[in-house]
């Protein structure tokens, strides 16, 4: 970074999640960074927390693991006061439900955001509040607009895609840029790909689904959004301490990005083979919109798991650009995707063998 951060390294910087998948290679790049004044916001301590606290003492660095509850305005009032910069990871994955979603993602987000713009509390401390979403926002493609961009719409229906998550993200963004608004809370958006590394071994849904017994694969010559966990964590922190760039969302996806098809038969070809079916866009497609139409027939009977909104997203052939987190972050994607692969899989392959 060629301009000077917006904080010192002795003052504080509140992480949400800071235990989880990519919340702990963010806390891990701020002490590396040399920021020795970080709360790490978690529900419980796990072994992520005691590598932390140990990388901590290695960089003489203060880390305060604060366990709490974003369902707590009390817990959040606590966890932000004194906070210069917040990076919120925190989100409920793995909820089948919209309404389970809703709670663990907005109102929680919610939770923290009146917290940090309260002035008694946070002590007007507060020059950056960056949200970590996702690209499951965007609405699916368009024949016009392949290239998905920071300026590529969002998904203004999303209770009509099925997916309790983007739901959630999607409700997550439309809070923020109201707080932003009302408030004037310096927000910036990071919107990662895929992230994938060691700590998430399953394979992208973008490549194909194993839902029915036999893989299908949907994915075909689509280009997958990846972005190693490394590379998404210094950029996320680069979000956070950029100056002028308030205001602005950024995508992270890494350079040389696999199509779902070389994906898969490296996966295959490094970690163990399987059995797949490759079903070309036209059927699957039609597939979805016969899911969606019987789901509306029947009343719900069957959930509308699948269906057009969510084949636009997930499988529709797009193309990606990380041009302006290069050029506004100055982000480089400091694991190339061969090297990222390479670890992917050797992780993986652990994972089959434990």
């Amino acid at each position: 970074m060629n301009n000077a951060p917006i904080i010192r390294p002795d003052e504080q910087i509140l992480v949400t999640g800071a235990t989880g998948f990519i919340g702990a290679r963010v806390v891990a790049r701020l002490l590396e960074a040399g920021f020795r004044n970080v709360r790490c916001f978690t529900r419980r301590r796990g072994h992520r927390a005691a590598e932390l606290e140990l990388l901590a003492r290695r960089h003489n660095a203060r880390l305060d693991m604060f366990e709490g509850n974003l369902l707590s305005p009390q817990d959040c009032r606590e966890a932000v006061s004194g906070a210069g910069v917040i990076y919120h990871l925190a989100a409920a994955r793995g909820e089948k439900s919209i309404p389970d979603a809703f709670m663990n993602s907005v109102v929680t987000t919610r939770n923290l955001l009146d917290a940090a713009v309260a002035p008694r509390v946070a002590g007007n401390a507060l020059r950056r509040f960056v949200h970590v979403s996702s690209f499951t926002v965007y609405a699916g493609a368009r024949a016009a607009n392949r290239v998905l961009d920071e300026s590529s719409p969002l998904e203004a229906r999303p209770e009509l895609r099925g997916d309790a998550y983007s739901f959630a993200k999607i409700k997550q963004e439309a809070l923020l840029s109201d707080y932003a608004q009302r408030h004037g809370l310096p927000l910036v958006i990071v919107r990662p790909g895929y992230v994938y590394g060691p700590g998430n071994e399953p394979i992208p849904g973008r490549v194909g689904l194993g839902t029915f017994g036999t893989f299908l694969h949907l994915g075909g010559s689509n280009a997958l959004p990846l972005t190693y966990v490394d590379n998404c964590a210094d950029g996320i922190v680069l979000a956070g301490l950029t100056p002028g760039i308030d205001g602005e969302a950024f995508n992270l996806v890494d350079d040389d990005l696999p199509s779902s098809r070389q994906f898969l038969s490296l996966y295959k070809r490094h970690v163990r083979r399987f059995r797949s079916i490759y079903l070309p866009h036209v059927v699957s497609y039609a597939l979805c919109w016969m899911w969606e139409a019987y789901s509306s027939w029947s009343e719900g009977q069957l959930p509308p798991t699948f269906n057009r909104r969510m084949w636009q997203a997930y499988w529709g052939n797009r193309r990606y650009t990380n041009a302006k987190a290069k050029m506004r972050l100055e982000w480089r994607p400091r694991v190339s995707t061969t090297d990222a692969l390479r670890r992917y899989f050797e992780s993986c392959r652990q994972v089959q063998h434990a």
